[in-house]
């Protein structure tokens, strides 16, 4: 391709509204199947297949030892292999979409003879064996996606869209699994058909297992296809040539990246939050159902942390753009903190009194949320991107494959403090099990103040280590010109 007066920026850009589109679509597929790791599988590990909390949080955390592993493979995969026809991230999505529906069934399936009450030790090696290898293929999924969006635009502008219509795509992805926990409780009776009422005075509901597999079988064939939308809609626009394999360059791909400020203090930036959403929706649906006895604000709360989006969406690029992602990001993690801090302080009120004031926090807490929600992305490009014009190193996916590390560490602390807190409150899991009136007290402390000391450490850390403020990455721009007119001279990449 000859080179022309246009600038290397413009030629690797303009995106319009299918590009968008496509692009939302890979999150609100991986969400539709993460969503319910996130949500239902930790009580459902509970409470249908009656497994321990203390194995759970080992399981959960043996499974993010071999990530440490199985993610730097994979992204050096991603950044050594030779492009196909299908471009070097894209074509992920076509090898990927089948496996990731099947074992996402999998793992909520329940064969004869399984669950704790029947073959503990039989069902701890399948909800095991059937986790890792989900995860696997997650990843599989994952680190090409967050790649992708080095290569589909390298217009700042267009990234922060684009993170905003990553982040659209995730909440719609995440909707379904919520009003599915709508409809997978059932009202507890003895045998003489009479409510069981808990010590609270409530009745007491548990989760039944054909809704959750019908459930989740559907949203796992939808993910699928959404998988093969985003193949067919998206466009790699910068043809990246593969990395040489040279002896070591992994490792001093890793160093690079763990030397660089701003993607380190993102990548613990995205831990906490992953962690904090995580946290939320597993131990909230323990919240509604045992404390609250409401089960319909587990949709309801979803609600109110996601609807600022509709808000957001339509300003929030170009607030980022006026003053910066750093600076709005961390006065909205900070708003989060506070809102949840505020509900920890409500601690003892009546729960029937106290749950529209808790939904309303939870609003709150969401406008905060949502500013880094939805510019997450584009902050960890733009900590890439920094890496780059300072280093001259560039892999993308090695990259992605650390910070999705880092991600897989906010399950753990996730992990660690879902399981903590029901072991700390003794949460009873046998079956036909009844939480008493001190356990239920201390699951609610739990619930509201874990949230509020992960967002405010989020807000500790783009305030004071996070170095790429509005002016620095207007300086990037400039600088990311002259490195792809270098590379593009150099012949290290190509444009479509």
């Amino acid at each position: 391709m000859e080179a022309t007066n246009e600038s290397y920026i413009a030629r690797t850009s303009g995106l319009k509204g299918k590009d968008y589109l496509g692009y939302a679509m890979g999150d609100a597929a991986g969400c539709l199947v993460f969503s319910l790791v996130t949500s239902i599988l930790q009580k459902y590990y509970t409470d249908v297949f009656h497994l321990s909390p203390l194995f759970i949080m080992f399981m959960f955390i043996g499974a993010r030892v071999w990530d440490a592993i199985n993610d730097p493979i994979m992204g050096r995969i991603c950044d050594t292999v030779k492009p196909t026809r299908f471009g070097r991230y894209r074509q992920w999505f076509l090898y990927v979409a089948a496996p990731l529906c099947v074992l996402t069934i999998h793992m909520f399936l329940k064969f004869p003879g399984l669950g704790g009450e029947n073959n503990y030790v039989g069902t701890c090696i399948y909800a095991t064996v059937t986790y890792i290898l989900w995860g696997m293929c997650y990843t599989v999924l994952q680190i090409p996606y967050g790649s992708l969006a080095s290569v589909v635009t390298t217009d700042v502008t267009e990234r922060n869209k684009l993170s905003v219509f990553r982040s659209i795509g995730a909440a719609v992805g995440s909707i379904p699994v919520f009003v599915l926990v709508s409809f997978i409780y059932k009202k507890r009776t003895d045998a003489t058909g009479a409510f069981v009422y808990g010590e609270n005075g409530k009745i007491i509901t548990d989760m039944q297992y054909t809704p959750v597999i019908i459930g989740v079988t559907i949203m796992s064939v939808i993910s699928a296809l959404l998988l093969l939308l985003t193949f067919t809609l998206n466009k790699e626009r910068v043809i990246t040539k593969p990395a040489p394999k040279e002896k070591g360059a992994a490792a001093k791909a890793i160093r690079i990246l763990l030397h660089n400020r701003a993607f380190l203090a993102v990548s613990l930036t995205a831990m906490l939050l992953l962690a904090g959403q995580m946290f939320t929706q597993s131990f909230y649906l323990y919240l509604f159902n045992d404390y609250f006895n409401a089960n319909w604000m587990n949709l309801a709360s979803q609600a109110c942390t996601y609807s600022p989006m509709i808000i957001f969406m339509f300003f929030l690029p170009w607030l980022a753009r006026k003053l910066g992602k750093k600076e709005i990001c961390s006065v909205g993690v900070t708003l989060a903190a506070f809102a949840n801090f505020v509900l920890f302080l409500l601690r003892g009120m009546d729960p029937g009194k106290l749950m529209y004031l808790f939904l309303a926090l939870c609003f709150v807490s969401g406008m905060g949320l949502t500013t880094i929600v939805m510019q997450l992305w584009a902050m960890a490009t733009d900590a890439i991107d920094d890496i780059e014009v300072t280093t001259g190193s560039r892999d993308d996916g090695t990259a992605y494959s650390f910070f999705n590390f880092f991600r897989k560490l906010g399950q753990v602390i996730a992990a660690i403090c879902v399981n903590g807190a029901l072991l700390n409150m003794n949460y009873k899991y046998e079956k036909g099990a009844v939480q008493t009136l001190e356990n239920l007290k201390k699951m609610y402390d739990l619930a509201t103040l874990i949230p509020a000391v992960l967002f405010g450490l989020m807000a500790l850390i783009l305030f004071v280590f996070y170095p790429l403020s509005k002016k620095r990455v207007d300086a990037l721009q400039v600088e990311k010109e002259a490195k792809l007119k270098e590379s593009y001279e150099n012949k290290t990449i190509d444009i479509a």
